[in-house]
C-alpha cells in the first residue's frame, strides 16, 4: 500500500507554467509602474493651482447622446478602458483553469479560498466601521476588497525582492480570482437599474462573437464590432459595462481540438488575444483609468485629516491593511488545516502574511467601486478615493518591511532553482508536464 505524499501549500507548479507566469508578470510590472505614475500625476494636479483644469478634462462629454454615450472622459475609462482589463484578466483566468497549472481541484482551491477570504474579511471590517453612519455609507462594503496585482507587481519590483516563483504565480492566481469576484459583486449589489430586453439583445453579438472564435477566427473586421455590440448593449441594461468584457474573454478557447476532438493541437486563441491585448491593458486602459480616477483635491492638510478621520477611509484603510492581510491568511490555513496540505519546506507563515499585506493594494477596480457605490460628485467618493490610496500606501510599506526581512531566504531559493538544472534545461525542483499534457 502507498503512501500518498502531501500536498505542498506554495509548491512549485510545473517549468512550462512558471515561465509563462513569470512573462506576464514581467508585463504586468511594466504596468504597474505607468499606473503609479499616472496616479501620482493625476494627485498632484488635482491639489495643484490648475486642478480646475484637470476636473474640467475629466468632466469632458464625448459621443452620440442618441445611444446615451455621451459620457464623460472619467467614465469612458471606468467603462471603457477598463472592459479592455477585465477581458484581459477573463482570458488569464480560464487559461488558469482549462490549460495551467490550476486546472487540477487541489492546486486551484487555495488561490481560490485566499481570494473569498481577501474579500470577505475587508468588507465585514469596513461594515464594522460604518455601521449606524451616515445613509448609504455601507454602499461602499466592496471597496476595500479588491487587490490591484499591477499595483502590487510594481512594489515588488521597486523592493527588488527575488519572491519565489510559486508565491508570483499565487498572487496572479489570487488576483486574477479576486477580479472575477469583484465584477460579480458589481454585476449583482451595483446595478441600480436593470433593462431586460437590452441584456438579452447582448446575449446575440456575445453568441456570433463566441461562434467565430469558436472557429478560430482572428479577423478584427469582424469581431471587434460584435464585441463593441455586446459592450454598448450591455451598458444600456444597466449592467456595468466592464462585465462584457468577462463574458467576452470566457468564450475564447484556450486549446485548439485536433481532427480526433482531442486537446493536443496547440494553444488556441486566448493565447493570441492576451498576448495582442495585455500590453493595450496595462500599457494604456488602467493607467489611463488610473489617471481619471486618482486626482482627489483634498483641500490641503486640513481636508486630508478630515478625509482621513471620515469612517468610510477608515473602514477602507482598515479593510485593505488588516482585512486582507487577516482574510488571506486565515484562509489559507484553513485550507492547510482541513485539507492536511503543509506549506513548502522553504517557506514560512511570515511569507503568507507578508503576500498577503501585498493583497492589501487596491486601487483599479477599488477606485471603480467607489465611483459606483457613491456616485462620481459626492464627498463620500473623496473620502473613499483618499481611505483608498492611503490604505494601499500603508499595506505597501508594510508588506516591504515583512518581504524585505525574508528577502536574503528568497534569494537562496532563487539561486538553488538556479543551480539545480537537468540536461533538459529545466530546475529538478519544478514539477514536469506528465505525458499527457
Amino acid at each position: 500500500m502507498t503512501t500518498q505524499q502531501p500536498t505542498r501549500l506554495f509548491g512549485r507548479g510545473s517549468w512550462t507554467e512558471t515561465q509563462r507566469v513569470a512573462s506576464v508578470l514581467r508585463r504586468e510590472t511594466v504596468g504597474g509602474a505607468l499606473l503609479l505614475i499616472a496616479a501620482m500625476v493625476a494627485f498632484v494636479w488635482a491639489n495643484s493651482p490648475w486642478g480646475d483644469v484637470y476636473e474640467a478634462i475629466r468632466d469632458t462629454r464625448v459621443g452620440p447622446a442618441s445611444l446615451h454615450l455621451d459620457l464623460t472622459l472619467g467614465t469612458w475609462a471606468a467603462d471603457g478602458l477598463l472592459a479592455i482589463f477585465f477581458f484581459v484578466a477573463g482570458l488569464e483566468l480560464k487559461r488558469e483553469f482549462v490549460a495551467g497549472d490550476l486546472r487540477e481541484p487541489r492546486r486551484a482551491a487555495l488561490p481560490v479560498a485566499a481570494a473569498v477570504g481577501g474579500m470577505l474579511v475587508p468588507a465585514l471590517l469596513f461594515v464594522a466601521f460604518n455601521l449606524g453612519g451616515p445613509e448609504g455609507a455601507l454602499r461602499g462594503w466592496a471597496i476595500p476588497s479588491a487587490t490591484d496585482i499591477a499595483f502590487a507587481l510594481a512594489v515588488l519590483a521597486v523592493i527588488s525582492t527575488h519572491l519565489p516563483s510559486a508565491l508570483r504565480t499565487f498572487l496572479l492566481t489570487l488576483a486574477v480570482v479576486d477580479d472575477l469576484l469583484a465584477i460579480v459583486v458589481i454585476a449583482i449589489f451595483y446595478t441600480d437599474e436593470l433593462s431586460v430586453p437590452a441584456l438579452l439583445l447582448s446575449l446575440l453579438p456575445l453568441a456570433a462573437f463566441a461562434f467565430l472564435v469558436q472557429k478560430r477566427v482572428r479577423s478584427w473586421w469582424l469581431l471587434l464590432p460584435l464585441a463593441v455590440a455586446t459592450w454598448v448593449l450591455m451598458h444600456e441594461s444597466g449592467v456595468h459595462a466592464t462585465v462584457a468584457g468577462v463574458l467576452l474573454a470566457f468564450t475564447v478557447p484556450v486549446v485548439r481540438r485536433d481532427a480526433a476532438g482531442g486537446p493536443h493541437a496547440g494553444p488556441g486563441l486566448a493565447e493570441h488575444f492576451e498576448h495582442l491585448l495585455r500590453p493595450l491593458s496595462a500599457g494604456l486602459a488602467v493607467p489611463v483609468f488610473a489617471f481619471f480616477s486618482a486626482g482627489v483635491a483634498v483641500g490641503g492638510l486640513s481636508g486630508l485629516g478630515a478625509s482621513l478621520g471620515d469612517g468610510i477611509a477608515i473602514g477602507i484603510m482598515v479593510g485593505l491593511v488588516a482585512g486582507k492581510a487577516i482574510g488571506i491568511s486565515a484562509a489559507t490555513w484553513l485550507v492547510s488545516r482541513f485539507t492536511r496540505a503543509q506549506l513548502d519546506e522553504n517557506l514560512g507563515w511570515p511569507d503568507v502574511i507578508g503576500l498577503a499585506l501585498l493583497g492589501g493594494m487596491g486601487f483599479t477596480v477599488s477606485l471603480l467601486i467607489t465611483e459606483l457605490a457613491y456616485g462620481a460628485e459626492s464627498e463620500s467618493y473623496d473620502h473613499a478615493k483618499v481611505g483608498i490610496l492611503a490604505g494601499t500606501v500603508a499595506a505597501a510599506l508594510l508588506a516591504t518591511v515583512v518581504l524585505r526581512l525574508r528577502n536574503r531566504r528568497y534569494r537562496l531559493i532563487e539561486e538553488e532553482e538556479s543551480a539545480d538544472a537537468d540536461e533538459d534545461g529545466i530546475p529538478d525542483v519544478y514539477q514536469r508536464p506528465s505525458a499527457e499534457g
